[in-house]
């Protein structure tokens, strides 16, 4: 992405952290502007150093940290943004973006982090209808407690958008899973066809059960779409493993699967990326490397990274651009608050990711 030369990012870096503190005199330790800032942890401290020096941020104690600046008036709206994680780069991605296009609008953002956990998500939306926030940007995985989520913001009147996971009531934001997996499928059918002549001998499918029928469209388009290349395809053996979404788990389930199971040519469509690198990485560890071929979802930094890996068996990943969606949701988020009409659901862009155009979309010297 191209920079703007009149910026000069270490200052707009600066700012970020100078925001996340939402009043005079409110006290953070520095994990907690990390998780408001989205900036890792050395470029915080180091932030944190300059602003004490120049006389804007005070240290208090041994941990703590609060602005000298007092703000003039409150920003028009407040947003609450319940994050998924801030361990995962997906995640983190979104995280940074909602941030930095929240800051330029000058909004005040409440962010929490919902942890991967059902119950710290229900916990950070009563939070968020005690501080009375005027929008909720929902990202958390669980189907089984959405309906919960929604039914305590709709009671409270407060509008919702879910990001990528539908919450009933709520606007959807996000992937457009179906469109995603065909995608994907295409492209695995293709590899197929050009490199083992259509000789496949089972499909293996890394799903994650947690999130419920819509991120699975993800895993129904790959199908539909190896199915247009390779007509019969659907009568092969089918393996399906719970992968959680995660490497190590989807490493461990195929491990296991490899080790019952004689060698077979294997397409294998991941629900995400970290599921994908997880089963190439066991295929590999078993001596199968050259027996499979893989798809993940995300484009996510390892996978970038496997794609340049010369004869990876990562075919390639759907790309849905998580470093932008601050862009689109912010936007979204201003037109509900301001009662313009706004679609049901708003789809992100998808484009595949192979070894052919890997750095013509993500050049190598700025990841």
């Amino acid at each position: 992405m191209p920079k703007n030369s009149e910026v000069v990012e270490a200052v707009v870096r600066a700012c970020r952290v100078l925001q996340a503190f939402h009043y005079h005199g409110e006290l953070l330790t520095l994990p907690q502007l990390v998780e408001r800032t989205g900036l890792s942890k050395t470029t915080s401290f180091r932030l944190l150093q300059s602003l004490i020096k120049g006389g804007l941020i005070e240290r208090v104690g041994k941990r703590g940290y609060h602005s000298r600046i007092q703000r003039l008036a409150r920003p028009p709206f407040t947003l609450g943004f319940a994050a998924q994680a801030t361990d995962s780069e997906f995640s983190h991605a979104v995280s940074v973006s909602v941030h930095r296009v929240a800051a330029k609008e000058h909004l005040h953002l409440m962010a929490v982090n919902n942890r991967y956990s059902p119950k710290i998500a229900l916990r950070n939306a009563d939070l968020f209808i005690k501080e009375g926030v005027d929008l909720v940007l929902e990202f958390q995985t669980y189907e089984h407690v959405a309906p919960i989520i929604a039914s305590k913001f709709l009671e409270a009147r407060i509008p919702v958008i879910a990001i990528e996971i539908p919450h009933p009531g709520a606007i959807y934001f996000g992937a457009n899973n179906y469109h995603a997996g065909l995608i994907g499928g295409r492209a695995l059918g293709h590899w197929a066809k050009e490199n083992w002549n259509r000789n496949v001998e089972e499909l293996l499918l890394l799903e994650l059960p947690i999130a419920g029928p819509l991120p699975q469209l993800r895993i129904t388009g790959m199908m539909a779409g190896l199915s247009e290349l390779l007509p019969g395809i659907e009568s092969l053996p089918a393996v399906r493993l719970d992968g959680k979404g995660e490497f190590e788990h989807s490493l461990d389930a195929v491990r296991r699967y490899l080790r019952r199971t004689a060698p077979k040519r294997t397409l294998v469509a991941a629900i995400n990326d970290p599921s994908a690198l997880g089963a190439l990485r066991a295929f590999e560890e078993a001596g199968r490397g050259h027996l499979c071929a893989v798809m993940g979802q995300n484009a996510i930094r390892e996978a970038r990274q496997e794609l340049r890996r010369p004869g990876t068996r990562l075919i390639g990943s759907v790309a849905y651009f998580p470093e932008s969606y601050g862009e689109e949701l912010i936007p979204l988020a201003l037109a509900i608050l301001q009662k313009k009409p706004v679609p049901p659901a708003v789809f992100v862009k998808h484009q595949l990711i192979t070894p052919k155009n890997i750095d013509l979309l993500y050049p190598a010297q700025i990841e």
